[in-house]
């Protein structure tokens, strides 16, 4: 961890009664939750209150130290996050993941040069990570070429959605070697080169101001101070536990304000509610115990096992069933309130299919876990 941003998370964590996740809950329900419908309708990227979430410590918790990483209060901060909205709870898994990656790479130069940056939020940036992750596992081929020169790769090809992306936003991605040499290796791109293109999307259901772009590299020179891991597979499997682990705070957010919109209209719906199948309850059950496995697997994010792995995937896979599960249910409890675009329940379940369907999706984690 670099002296800045432990400094920084040393700052949180001493504050009486003020723990990182503690202090994001706070800014979430005083600033983001007024901004929640604007980021969902694309009118706004909150770049500001991102790094607004860095000084207070949000990136940076995560961090490997002497060869070990807890991923807790990164779990717990993006929750505190996606409890209020859906959309920022990404960008902060989007930004703990760039932060995963050059923290856990070989490359001193990258690490000087980015560390802190990345952890304290000056810069902000995304994974780029959906294509190569679906490739792994045999479902894509790579988007992204490269070959060597003198002092690095040229790269070209395009990405079809990376998000948490701006002008001057970094994010990682890995590229196939189509030189002698071949093989994969994962870097950073630089989103302010002149060769690097950020195309705007379609309008999506939900989420529209997460930053996502399509990606154009045009023969792009990626110095080798940009280079994360020379070779890409060893890496990945290092670093892929965590990566799937950070998620589960999108999901945990989510399942605790559906809960929340359940309750809510206990009072004056309840007495027709009880006939519903699933109940607030239930889910307060389901999600107690999901956070328990989290807790103890995010412990351990380095853990080789196979056995470990399994866990991983399967709690994924468990936790994305559930998110589209609790915001069905928040729906049904609302009735018609609820189909109004002015209450969140209906927000809540555009966001829940995003969890069941962002890179890995249940579809790729049920593949996954059939071949593990």
């Amino acid at each position: 961890m670099g002296t800045l941003a432990a400094s920084r998370l040393a700052l949180a964590e001493d504050l009486p009664g003020t723990s990182i996740a503690d202090q994001v809950a706070t800014i979430a329900r005083k600033n983001l939750a007024p901004m929640a419908s604007a980021i969902d309708a694309g009118t706004i990227y909150p770049d500001e209150l991102l790094r607004r979430l860095g000084d207070v410590g949000a990136w940076g918790s995560h961090q490997p130290s002497d060869g070990a990483a807890d991923l807790r209060c990164a779990i717990q901060s993006i929750a505190s996050l996606g409890e209020v909205c859906g959309a920022t709870a990404f960008m902060a898994w989007c930004q703990n993941t760039l932060v995963w990656y050059a923290s856990n790479s070989d490359n001193e130069k990258l690490a000087e040069k980015f560390g802190d940056k990345f952890a304290t939020g000056s810069i902000l940036g995304g994974t780029g990570l959906s294509n190569p992750m679906k490739s792994f596992f045999g479902i894509e081929r790579l988007k992204l070429k490269g070959r060597k020169v003198e002092g690095g790769y040229i790269v070209k090809g395009a990405l079809p959605w990376v998000s948490n992306l701006g002008p001057d936003h970094y994010f990682g991605s890995i590229f196939e070697r189509e030189d002698e040499e071949g093989g994969t290796v994962m870097f950073l791109a630089d989103c302010s080169d002149p060769a690097i293109t950020l195309q705007p999307c379609k309008p999506f259901l939900a989420m529209d101001g997460t930053g996502t772009f399509g990606v154009q590299f045009r023969d792009v020179f990626v110095p080798d101070e940009l280079i994360l891991a020379e070779v890409a597979a060893p890496f990945v499997k290092k670093i892929r536990a965590g990566f799937i682990l950070l998620q589960a705070g999108m999901a945990f957010g989510l399942i605790r304000d559906c809960i929340a919109i359940m309750d809510e209209v206990g009072a004056p719906l309840g007495h027709v509610n009880r006939y519903l199948p699933q109940q607030p309850t239930q889910f307060r059950e389901l999600y107690a115990e999901f956070e328990n496995e989290a807790m103890a697997l995010a412990r351990d994010p380095f853990n080789e096992d196979d056995t470990y792995w399994r866990k991983v995937v399967a709690l994924r896979l468990r936790l994305g069933d559930a998110s589209v599960a609790a915001a069905h249910a928040a729906m049904l409890h609302c009735g018609a309130r609820g189909y109004l675009k002015s209450h969140r329940a209906q927000r809540r379940l555009r966001e829940a299919y995003f969890v069941a369907i962002v890179t890995p999706a249940t579809k790729q984690l049920r593949k996954m876990l059939a071949e593990a």
